[in-house]
């Protein structure tokens, strides 16, 4: 009778001389393939990724509900989720230059997380439309300055000679991603219990939340010396490589206010259900995280410069087949999946760069200006003139100006990596 011989697992360097590393990568336990724990502090930036998203997550999608609840026209709500956008262009730079001047991020991001807080225990006690307003422009002021200085302290403990460690980097930054989505799943649930009118509480005990998660950071590791005054951010983008470099950050970010604002309106107007929709945009943020999660196996085959081009590249088919084949449900589910690429890819490289371009005490400014250019002017813009194109032509030329919107990210991600190869050219070795 014929007998299954047993199987005999060789040491790793045996394994490796016979089969090659896939042979030694198979005879592994399966826990050898998952990545390694984070190394303290990270874990705590990972929490405070985690919170921070999620507390997006219940605000942007129920805060129009609410803001309804209370009375409110359809114009006034869109002033007022508006107010994101602006604050993002005073914000952030506020707390950047803060930050870099003082080098105390982590104690600012407590001071922020604390207005979050005290600003959403005051939407509890105001109904009419200027008060309501007002609160929310505050909590937005005060969340403005978490992500700056929170991507600065961050970039600097995964700093070391080859740049920014992109693989420890996405697997923190993947939780925020996590957040967001448990945070849109949980609390529709839990508003339909309960009912919109306790959404203001909600909203104060997930900041309290922040709060705490921004109490487990450690102190800044960044020696910051106070003998010299810190050096100009704004004269840096005289560069050529600097300035493209945020031109391509617009507009490539330009193109997607299309998909945030506007995409479930487009696919609601073509006759998709309220499920298709949902499982698109759940498709969307899966891919995401699964780029985040593994981004450290392969970011580095390309250079941040390359990347941007191929994001770039990528969006423009995106929003492309999103415009003229919106009516077929396998072409937007493949543009869907694309944003593994468009926005984790993108921003992943976003964060590389700023941490070349914007050296030492000039970067947490330098991650400010991102959000600014990158997310509160072409915000602005991209709302209301997307907005505007709807209205007088439809929501087909508003998704084909997004992908010409794209197509220019490119042209000038493109301009900054030529930038930087003749400045490399005329310095001498």
């Amino acid at each position: 009778m014929w007998r299954c011989p047993r199987r005999r697992w060789l040491p790793r360097h045996e394994a490796v001389g016979r089969f090659g590393r896939l042979g030694a990568w198979r005879l592994r336990s399966p826990s050898a393939l998952l990545p390694a724990p984070l190394p303290a502090p990270l874990p705590a930036f990972a929490l405070l990724s985690f919170t921070y998203f999620a507390a997006l997550g219940l605000f942007n999608p129920y805060a129009p509900l609410w803001f309804k609840e209370l009375g409110f026209t359809t114009w006034a709500i869109g002033g007022i989720a508006a107010l994101q956008s602006c604050t993002r262009i005073v914000g952030p730079y506020a707390w950047g230059w803060l930050g870099d001047h003082t080098g105390q991020r982590v104690t600012l991001i407590r001071l922020a997380c604390v207005g979050c807080v005290v600003s959403a225990l005051s939407l509890s006690f105001v109904e009419s439309l200027w008060p309501v307003a007002a609160v929310t422009a505050l909590l937005f002021l005060a969340n403005s300055g978490v992500v700056p200085l929170y991507e600065t302290s961050l970039a600097y403990l995964l700093s070391n000679s080859q740049g920014l460690d992109a693989g420890r980097y996405g697997r923190v930054r993947v939780w925020g991603s996590v957040g967001f989505i448990a945070s849109v799943a949980v609390f529709g649930l839990v508003l339909e219990r309960l009912g919109v009118r306790a959404f203001p509480w909600i909203v104060a005990a997930m900041n309290a939340l922040l709060l705490w998660a921004a109490t487990r950071l450690p102190r800044s590791h960044e020696q910051v010396s106070t003998d010299e005054p810190a050096p100009a951010a704004l004269h840096l983008l005289k560069k050529p490589e600097v300035a493209w470099f945020f031109a391509s950050v617009f507009f490539t970010v330009l193109a997607h206010t299309a998909v945030y604002a506007f995409f479930s309106l487009y696919l609601a107007h073509l006759g998709y259900g309220k499920s298709a929709i949902g499982g698109l945009w759940a498709v969307a943020v899966a891919v995401e995280i699964l780029f985040f999660w593994t981004q450290g196996r392969f970011f580095s085959k390309l250079s941040p410069h390359g990347w941007l081009q191929v994001v770039a590249a990528v969006a423009t088919a995106r929003f492309t087949a999103t415009a003229s084949a919106g009516h077929l449900g396998w072409v937007l589910l493949v543009a869907q999946m694309s944003h593994a690429v468009t926005f984790a890819a993108h921003h992943a490289a976003c964060i590389s760069l700023i941490h070349q371009l914007f050296p030492g005490r000039a970067r947490g400014r330098g991650q400010a200006l991102y959000t600014i250019l990158g997310y509160g002017l072409s915000g602005v813009l991209g709302g209301f003139g997307g907005g505007w194109l709807i209205e007088r032509m439809g929501y087909e030329p508003t998704f084909w100006a997004a992908s010409a919107a794209a197509a220019l990210g490119w042209l000038c991600a493109r301009q900054s990596a030529r930038a930087v190869q003749k400045r490399l050219v005329r310095t001498p070795a």
